[in-house]
């Protein structure tokens, strides 16, 4: 215990380390626990936030939930275009280029804020079409606007707090990206209350009291990575050299990060159409299945944590020229979430109506959410296999394979399955996580394959 105690506290340190020598479970462990840490409090807020809005009403429950499905798009954006820095900074980095390094972070940075701009003012101009889009009812819609708008209006807190966090754990310094979430979501926990449900002179804002208290959160998430960044704490100084636009960088970081959002853009649009087709179901069929989605983020996240670790071990020791240290790294990672995944599949199992009703007790509700998350458990651990090797082929960055295996496993597989499991036959939300289920278990399959093949030890950049 007193061994493991110690390894925590160095895992948390910012000491800099390299992670191309020694132990390969000492940096799966190293990496792993603070983005682990980091994955956890997002999903703790994420849990929050909806047993706020829960208090709330249905309505408000299922505002969330479709503004969130179409807002995942900018996450998968965000999320695509930190696959560019975190594949070409662990490359500088496991070279000894701290230079390099720094000149990309500047270059993500650029690309990130234009994106975020494009994004915010489309989602605030169309924010009532969007929830009409989605199959919303007046009441949502008339509810719900303010909360979508200031959401999208806000976007580009939730893309530098990504892309900052990418920058960090492409220099293997997982300890900060976990301090930043820990601070954003931290704040975001203690406004959501007093923002929604009033305090003080502070007026009751309801479900866009919700919004405003994420983009504050994120916003002061931001502005510590922005500290680090330019204090001299990191392997990363943005304050080294000059931002003059480097136009060769920008178009190496746009063709890793076009194709890294868009196998994001890919994976999140399915969601967005599996929502619509739950919309068809009824209010409370949408808010019992948003309910399962927060419970399945909550479990789900600490594995990403494990994935985001594979990525900077696979693109550091290709860095350093040792391809079978990091083909090694990818197998170990996907054995441990393998196993945990099959410890939260249990457990779902075991207490699906208790979980679903902590949020909601109203009866339809607590039946959509219980069939959802049953279902969702099956073929859980089998995902997380795949989640792994996934995230390593962007870690090397090559992210056109995990593209096109989303595209048929997500749109070709998934959404038309669902269409005909949901509403054709009739089986409605259980139709639809059935076929989730059915096509991220093929998904799973495909990128093992494909990942065994190992010409991603071959990608130059």
């Amino acid at each position: 215990m007193k061994k493991l105690w110690s390894l925590f506290k160095e895992s948390l340190n910012s000491e800099e380390r390299s992670y191309t020598t020694g132990s390969i479970d000492r940096a799966i462990v190293l990496l792993s626990i603070p983005m682990v840490l980091e994955m956890v409090m997002e999903s703790l807020f994420a849990l929050v936030d909806a047993y706020y809005v829960a208090q709330i009403s249905s309505s408000a429950v299922a505002t969330v939930g479709l503004t969130e499905t179409v807002i995942t798009l900018v996450y998968a954006v965000a999320i695509g275009i930190s696959t560019a820095p975190v594949a070409i900074i662990s490359r500088y980095v496991g070279e000894g280029n701290k230079t390099g390094a720094s000149s990309a972070a500047k270059q993500a940075i650029y690309l990130a804020v234009s994106v975020s701009v494009i994004i915010g003012i489309a989602g605030w101009w169309w924010a009532d079409d969007i929830l009409i889009m989605m199959g919303g009812s007046e009441e949502v819609v008339s509810k719900g606007v303010g909360y979508t708008r200031v959401m999208f209006g806000g976007n580009v807190v939730i893309m530098l707090l990504f892309l900052l966090n990418g920058i960090f754990r492409g220099a293997g310094e997982a300890n900060f990206a976990m301090r930043a979430l820990w601070i954003a979501n931290g704040v975001n926990i203690i406004l959501d209350p007093i923002l929604i449900f009033g305090w003080g002179p502070i007026p009751a804002m309801g479900v866009e009291g919700a919004a405003i208290a994420t983009n504050i959160g994120r916003g002061v998430g931001v502005a510590y990575q922005l500290y680090i960044l330019t204090s001299g704490r990191s392997t990363i100084n943005l304050r080294d050299g000059n931002w003059r636009p480097d136009w060769a960088l920008i178009k190496k970081l746009g063709n890793i990060a076009s194709t890294g959002a868009t196998q994001y853009v890919i994976a999140s649009a399915s969601w967005i159409f599996l929502m619509r087709i739950n919309a068809g179901f009824g209010d409370d069929a949408v808010a019992g299945y948003t309910i399962a989605i927060r419970l399945i983020i909550f479990t789900l996240l600490p594995a990403w944590g494990f994935s985001n670790a594979t990525a900077t071990l696979v693109g550091q020791n290709l860095g350093a020229h040792q391809p079978e240290r990091a083909e090694q790294s990818v197998w170990r990672a996907a054995r441990i979430t393998f196993y945990y995944m099959l410890l939260v599949t249990a457990v779902y199992l075991g207490l699906a109506p208790s979980l679903i009703g902590l949020f909601d007790t109203d009866p339809e509700v607590m039946k959509a959410g219980t069939t959802a998350l049953y279902i969702f458990a099956i073929g859980y651990a089998s995902y997380g296999y795949g989640m792994i090797c996934i995230q390593a082929f962007n870690g090397a960055g090559d992210t056109r394979t995990p593209t096109f295996i989303n595209l048929f496993s997500f749109w070709l597989l998934e959404i038309p399955l669902g269409y005909y499991m949901g509403s054709y036959l009739n089986w409605g939300v259980a139709g639809v996580t059935t076929a989730v289920v059915i096509s991220e278990t093929v998904m799973t399959i495909i990128a093992v394959w494909f990942f065994r093949k190992g010409k991603w030890k071959t990608i130059q950049l």
